[in-house]
């Protein structure tokens, strides 16, 4: 990823989906929003079916009827436009921060929160973060990034949270018993 290799990503998590689907499953699962970045090529070259976190994340968000919503992750999935784009098809707008504020973000999601690191200071941080996402327009944030609900939850603030991690696991859920 640090060094824009995402063919080589793709690769491996084709592969992943192949032997999984020799061993049985009948769908699959990215269960991460960066990974995202090569969803459709993935997609592509599945031997199954594969629930997208982005689509239901932005089905999630149309059921709450909201038009503008902030975006937090890593700086790839902030910075890409893979996320941007599929809310887009949904007639949703999406806000990130600025770039410095990317950069903090993405720091304490690999120097802290994938280290099992809750730190009240980065807490406060995104919360800033948030309510500024909020003051530009942003009617809802989507947590995308699969650590950050371990940091941030919808009592630490007023804006309604759209947790990618919860979202895609009842997606999964849902098709797995029958609800597709």
């Amino acid at each position: 990823m640090r060094k824009d290799r995402w063919d080589l990503i793709t690769e491996k998590i084709v592969k992943g989906m192949t032997h999984l689907h020799r061993g049985g499953a009948d769908f699959g699962l990215i269960a991460t929003n960066t990974m995202h970045a090569v969803f459709d090529e993935v997609q592509q070259r599945s031997p199954m079916p594969l629930i997208s976190i982005v689509d239901a994340t932005a089905e999630e968000i149309k059921k709450e009827n909201l038009e503008v919503v902030g975006l937090l992750g890593t700086v790839f999935t902030m910075s890409g436009d893979f996320y941007k784009k599929k809310l887009l098809s949904y007639s949703i707008q999406t806000l990130v921060p600025e770039t410095k504020d990317q950069e903090y973000v993405n720091h304490i999601i690999f120097e802290e929160l994938v280290n099992g690191q809750i730190i009240q200071r980065s807490r406060k941080c995104f919360i800033r973060i948030i309510k500024n996402l909020e003051d530009r327009g942003a009617q809802g944030v989507i947590l995308g990034c699969t650590e950050i609900p371990l940091l941030i939850r919808e009592e630490n603030i007023d804006v309604k949270l759209f947790n990618t991690t919860v979202i895609h696991a009842e997606k999964a859920l849902n098709y797995a018993i029958g609800g597709k």
